[in-house]
Order: structure tokens, then sequence, then C-alpha cells
């Protein structure tokens, strides 16, 4: 799987370059609609705008879904094994939990005038919507550290705070790639403007 991140990396530097060679040709030729990238305007565009282009909700998500993906893995949660008396402890705390937090959700959404839907009344698109992705973040993030505590697999809040660290460690690769992939994907949106 790392090669394959290594790959599309690599084949987005050299895309990026093939993509500054190639809007500096076309500009040379005066070809409409194209904006080189070695152009002043070009380089000031490009070291301007380098932080707003790679900040979006993409990001977040990738950081939030890494985070909770971390919890969830070093939890045991998705491992569940209820031979022992403290994990099915662990797996009923955790179920009555998912249910309680459903509830919140569904009064939150489901009901008239609820506090989460749009102005007109809709669930898509409202905050609701928007927030979809934090939302089920921060519910598998919460669910995991319920039950790595009731299980024993946390014993600390440390403990926690190592397996969120752990998702963005595993989740490295998908940063880089992120990074190379929205930097590409702005200055070819640049170039053919």
């Amino acid at each position: 799987m790392k090669r394959l991140y290594y790959h599309l990396i690599l084949a987005l530097a050299v895309a990026e370059v093939v993509l500054v060679l190639l809007s500096w040709l076309l500009s040379a030729t005066q070809t409409e609609g194209v904006t080189s990238l070695l152009s002043s305007e070009g380089l000031r565009w490009f070291f301007g705008s380098f932080v707003s282009m790679l900040v979006s909700k993409w990001l977040v998500w990738l950081l939030l879904l890494s985070m909770a993906g971390g919890c969830l893995w070093q939890s045991g949660l998705l491992k569940v094994s209820l031979n022992g008396y403290r994990e099915r402890i662990a797996f009923r705390t955790t179920l009555i939990l998912f249910l309680l937090y459903v509830l919140v959700i569904v009064a939150l959404t489901a009901v008239p005038h609820a506090q989460l839907l749009s102005a007109t009344g809709r669930l898509f698109p409202s905050p609701f919507s928007r927030a979809l992705v934090p939302v089920v973040a921060f519910g598998l993030l919460l669910h995991s550290a319920v039950y790595g505590w009731a299980s024993g697999r946390f014993t600390s809040f440390a403990d926690v705070i190592d397996s969120m660290s752990y998702g963005l460690q595993k989740a490295a690769p998908l940063f880089i790639l992120y990074i190379f992939f929205f930097q590409f994907f702005e200055s070819l949106c640049f170039v053919f403007s």
C-alpha cells in the first residue's frame, strides 16, 4: 500500500513540473486563457496563496477521521471478543452510549423545527449535513475511548491521546498525498483559468 502512495506522490510531483513547463511554453506562444506559473503573476499567486489553497474541509475531515480511526483501532472495538466479563461490560456500555448518541442526533435533526435543520426545515443542506463527518468522527472517537477505558486497553487519558496520534501517524502518507494533489489541482485551475 505504501508503494502506491509513493507512486501517486511521485506522479503528482512530476505532473506539477510538467504543468509549470507547459504553462510557460503555452504562455510564450500566447495561447489564450493560459497563465504561466513562472510569470511574475504566477509566482505571486503560488507563494501568496499556498496556504489558502491547502486549507479546506477535506483537510479537517482527514485529520478528524485519522484521529478517530487511530482510537478505534487501538481501543480494540474493531476486534470485540465477548469472552471476558470486562469485554462484555465494555461492549454493553459502548452500545448504550451509542444508542444515546443516536437518540441525541435524532432529537437534533428529526423533529420539526430541530436546531440542526436548515431554515427551510430540510436535512440536506443544513448545519447537520455540513457537520456530518465531524459528527461521525466524534462518535467514533467517543465510543472507542469509552470501550477502551471500560475494557482496560486504555488506562489513562494519555492512552487515548496516544491512540489519536497513532491514527495520525498511520495516515501521514495521506496528508502528503493531499498536499501534492491539492497543490497540483489549484495550479491546474490557475494556469487554465
